[in-house]
């Protein structure tokens, strides 16, 4: 028994493609341009906002689509369009996420998307930049700078697709953007975490 077992596992990991183990480049350089879209599997929109001076409180949103275009020689060219539906907003209180979705908040009935749409690329150094562009939230359009990082880029061993990543982080004032529920006592000052995969169009 125990030596059929044996041939069996033997057999299975044969028959399974090892993964490639080449970790992902930090070089820009080595970057394949072309469009890239969203991964929305792998791609994560956080949010946080003081509550009462007590706690920082966090959620995110899901489902983000969107694309990147992306000539690496030319950083400066990029071009990067975001949509995140509004009522994909969770939080770990099921309470207060069906209430963000609501009008006193979000009013995800109403205004269904948040987009971000790129106006120019700053690249700051190897592989950073600040990257500026129109934010539309709430019905609401304004400037809104991110800092960009890139996190790496390469071939995905599972779904061999080219992917590149990069983290980027921001702050803006919702009460910009007309929702002003409770500020202050719940902060204006909304700070963005945003860790972006995104698999080349071929």
């Amino acid at each position: 028994m125990k030596s059929l077992l044996a041939s069996g596992l033997l057999a299975l990991l044969v028959a399974t493609p090892a993964l490639s183990q080449t970790p992902a480049t930090r070089d820009p350089a080595q970057i394949q341009a072309g469009t890239y879209a969203v991964d929305p599997h792998h791609t994560q929109v956080g949010w946080r906002v003081s509550h009462m001076g007590f706690s920082n409180y966090a959620g995110g949103f899901s489902d983000v689509s969107g694309t990147l275009d992306l000539q690496p020689k030319n950083p400066a060219a990029a071009k990067l369009t975001i949509k995140i539906p509004v009522a994909s907003v969770t939080t770990t209180s099921a309470k207060l996420t069906d209430e963000l979705k609501g009008d006193q908040w979000l009013d995800a009935g109403k205004f269904p998307d948040i987009t971000f749409v790129s106006t120019k690329v700053a690249p700051e150094g190897k592989d950073k930049a600040k990257v500026t562009g129109n934010l539309t939230l709430h019905g609401v359009t304004k400037p809104v700078t991110l800092d960009v990082t890139l996190v790496g880029a390469g071939v995905n061993p599972l779904s061999k697709k080219v992917t590149v990543g990069f983290d980027a982080t921001g702050t803006l004032k919702r009460s910009e953007f007309g929702v002003k529920t409770y500020v202050p006592l719940i902060g204006d000052d909304l700070h963005l975490t945003i860790a972006g995969a995104f698999e080349r169009q071929d």
